[in-house]
């Protein structure tokens, strides 16, 4: 088992202890030590992770890990971080975080931007212009969360 992939089954369910999902574990080298990037979102539907929260998330990974074998070996700095706010998005589970946000959707037939209206099992509706378009996920090359000023 590769140490991400173990890093990520120890660390889910202490993130999920405190109300968040785990949505990735990175391993990066950073000159003598090695970067751990544990990134956290809410588990489904909209909303944000606000900053005490995420010191509440950042002190029980690092407790967890500060038992763990599975710790990265030497010296590392542990960054928890939250998807940010122009986010890739890839699973229905993302999209659902997005509900009411602008979107960047990229299909084979062209770009769409609008805000997300509903996401259905296999669907997205979106509306652009005061027009409401759904969208099969399987038609989606990628999309993404759009900055809204």
């Amino acid at each position: 088992m590769n140490d991400v992939k173990n890093l990520h089954e120890i660390l889910a369910p202490v993130v999920e202890q405190t109300g968040l999902y785990l949505e990735e574990v990175e391993l990066k080298p950073a000159g003598k030590r090695t970067l751990m990037r544990v990134t956290v979102d809410l588990g489904d539907g909209p909303g944000g992770v606000d900053s005490d929260l995420l010191g509440d998330v950042t002190r029980a990974v690092s407790a967890a890990l500060d038992k763990s074998p599975a710790a990265p070996k030497g010296q590392y700095v542990l960054e928890v971080t939250t998807p940010g706010a122009t986010r890739k998005l890839t699973t229905p589970r993302h999209y659902r975080r997005a509900e009411g946000r602008i979107v960047i959707v990229t299909t084979d037939s062209g770009q769409l931007r609008g805000r997300v209206e509903s996401v259905g099992d296999d669907t997205l509706t979106i509306s652009t212009d005061g027009q409401s378009e759904e969208i099969a996920f399987s038609d989606i090359v990628s999309a993404r969360m759009d900055v809204e000023l």
